[in-house]
């Protein structure tokens, strides 16, 4: 029997608002006072970087004060200093023990940026890859789902592959269907990859298709956590009307031809 190899540690990326989605990971207009991802799950013993562009002031403020971190953390023995501020920053903590960490910008938490960190234990992490590529979904939602595609494209902002996801679903007054398309850079070490979304109106079918009709409309963005080849969940937070946000558990429908999970032994 194959034995699966352990993944190493894995560092995780959070948006701390977000300029105009210049740094390659979101579109522009997305709105400033949000963490994306707002919620990840790791394992123990990985690191999350919190990255802000500046421009506005932002911290990072754990609501147990475990932390208070912006330009450096107040606790870091470094001389940091945890107040909010607009300059550019990142700083990256590692997390060694199981549960969850709530945290918040102490400037806007009240317009709801705040967001959370689960740490479970054991780090059995396949990451993400080729093998993750198939249609997945909710079996207790039989009729939407999701087309993921690991590619071998190249993000030119941050140097990770790019993931693609077509979300087939419905719009939330029935009438129509709402394909809702995500796509960004994913890491491959990591379980967890975050999407910017939006959806399309417009254009027609061909011979009528005109590239230049095409409406292009900011949805939100998508998060998939993969437990393992065959499961994970999808959790979403859209700026549109009615769709809001949630999660769902997602299993594989389908799996590419040639492609394995790690460790499998056929």
């Amino acid at each position: 029997m194959a034995m699966m190899e352990i993944a190493s540690a894995a560092n995780h990326i959070v948006r701390v608002g977000d300029t105009s989605g210049g740094d390659g990971y979101g579109y522009p207009g997305e709105p400033l006072m949000v963490f994306v991802p707002a919620q990840l799950t790791i394992n123990v013993g990985d690191t999350v970087t919190f990255v802000s562009q500046g421009g506005m002031a932002h911290n990072v403020r754990a609501d147990d004060n475990s932390f208070r971190c912006a330009v450096g953390c107040d606790n870091d023995g470094a001389g940091g200093n945890g107040t909010p501020s607009s300059a550019e920053w990142t700083f990256t903590r590692t997390f060694n023990t199981p549960g969850t960490i709530n945290y918040r910008c102490d400037v806007h938490f009240s317009m709801g940026m705040t967001g959370s960190i689960t740490v479970v234990a054991g780090s059995s992490s396949i990451g993400i890859g080729g093998f993750t590529s198939g249609n997945w979904y909710d079996p207790s939602l039989d009729g939407i789902g999701f087309q993921i595609e690991a590619t071998t494209a190249i993000d030119a902002a941050s140097g990770l592959p790019v993931m693609v996801v077509y979300w087939f679903a419905y719009a939330p007054d029935g009438n129509t269907q709402s394909w809702i398309y995500a796509q960004g850079p994913y890491d491959p070490t990591s379980n967890t990859v975050t999407l910017p979304a939006a959806i399309t109106a417009g254009a027609r079918f061909p011979p009528n298709f005109v590239h230049e009709d095409i409406a292009l409309t900011l949805w939100g963005s998508i998060t998939f956590t993969f437990t393992d080849c065959n499961n994970g969940t999808a959790s979403w937070t859209s700026t549109v009307p009615g769709y809001g946000s949630g999660s769902i558990p997602i299993t594989r429908l389908t799996r590419i031809a040639g492609t394995q999970c790690p460790g499998a032994t056929q």
